[in-house]
């Protein structure tokens, strides 16, 4: 029986390692984790690496997750120009659901209006970004402030799995 479902989101140029070692992580863990793009089929990521996708972001009703992951790469440039994405996003965060996101995720975070005053960590190429829109910018591999959890890079991939899995075991899952 699964504990609940944390969306995926996906886009063209995502970083391989930081969709795919989460999404197993927190399936491994007891959770479903459909993938959602915003329009075609399948996404190629930085690699080369295929991504097929469950469905739109549109099909995703936010008051069925128990999350929303944003992985890194290049895809979160274009996911944050998306209104679906950047309102599926805002709804997982009101309804108290776990937001996370690593690398250039956040930039979804800060399009999505969701990052002022929060403690937060990304790449460091985007550090001014977060500091930017009203967040305190660290780095460390993992930072949880509330419902939401941020990393760095995919050498912090364990971290940010693990800390994904603890903080849902803590709270009500959709």
């Amino acid at each position: 029986m699964s504990k609940g479902t944390v969306l995926i989101l996906a886009a063209a140029d995502y970083e391989e390692m930081e969709l795919w070692y989460p999404k197993y992580r927190l399936a491994a863990a007891g959770y479903e984790t459909p993938i959602a793009g915003t329009g075609d089929p399948r996404y190629i990521g930085k690699w080369g690496y295929p991504c097929p996708v469950d469905g739109n972001v549109r099909d995703f009703m936010s008051d069925t997750l128990a999350g929303i992951l944003v992985p890194g790469g290049w895809a979160p440039d274009r996911l944050r120009r998306d209104q679906a994405v950047l309102s599926r996003v805002r709804e997982v965060h009101e309804n108290g659901g776990l937001v996370a996101s690593i690398c250039h995720g956040p930039w979804v975070l800060i399009s999505a209006g969701i990052v002022k005053g929060r403690h937060l960590t990304s790449t460091p190429a985007i550090k001014d970004d977060l500091v930017n829109a009203g967040a305190t910018w660290t780095d460390e591999e993992v930072v949880v402030d509330g419902n939401v959890i941020t990393s760095r890079a995919p050498k912090d991939l364990p971290a940010f799995g693990e800390a994904m899995v603890r903080w849902l075991a803590k709270h009500k899952s959709a």
